[in-house]
């Protein structure tokens, strides 16, 4: 093979460029922390802004880089540092009943970006809608009731059922999410690479 054929292929791995972008948004989530949690219900498991960046992860950067931002926020947060709303650590929600909501936040990044990848560069909204509700609500949800299963005394059905109250922000979420994804990948086609 010749040096020019080498030059024409992408080389596998992670650039400077994808890692700036996993940094910054590592501090989305981490900033839309900033404005703090309502805790409602019976559970302890807090609302915040932080999932709408975890969405925003996998539907702007994609699986790849979408999970390690998510990856990287919650990597910080178990090492110490209190970047979850209300100031938590890992470690501290780990150990509480919004453990499998957290834990959540990959695969369900890993989800939307994994779907994303096939309806961009278009970003049809429809899709999409349909999409980031399905990682943000439904694997977030699934997670989060296994957790409350495991850490709490609650049973199944009231474990599911819990998740009601945070149905209307979490739509909001989506709908958010979903249209500022659809900017970006307009005005950056090429954010997703296959």
């Amino acid at each position: 093979m010749s040096g020019v054929d080498n030059e024409r292929r992408p080389r596998p791995g992670i650039t400077a460029r994808d890692m700036a972008q996993i940094a910054v948004f590592a501090a989305l989530i981490a900033a839309l922390g900033l404005p703090g949690s309502i805790t409602v219900g019976f559970t302890g498991v807090p609302i915040t802004l932080q999932t709408l960046g975890v969405l925003l992860a996998g539907a702007v950067l994609g699986p790849r880089k979408g999970t390690a931002a998510v990856a990287v926020f919650i990597a910080l947060t178990i090492i110490g540092l209190p970047l979850l709303s209300g100031g938590r650590t890992g470690l501290t929600a780990l150990a509480g009943p919004s453990a499998g909501y957290l834990v959540g936040w990959i695969p369900a990044a890993l989800f939307i970006g994994l779907l994303t990848a096939r309806i961009v560069p278009k970003y049809p909204v429809l899709p999409a809608l349909l999409i980031n509700a399905a990682g943000g609500i439904v694997v977030i949800y699934f997670f989060g009731t296994l957790g409350l299963l495991l850490r709490t005394d609650i049973a199944l059905w009231p474990a599911i059922t819990s998740n009601g109250v945070y149905l209307p922000g979490d739509l909001l979420k989506v709908v958010v999410a979903t249209m500022v994804a659809k900017g970006v990948h307009r005005a950056y086609p090429g954010l997703i690479r296959a």
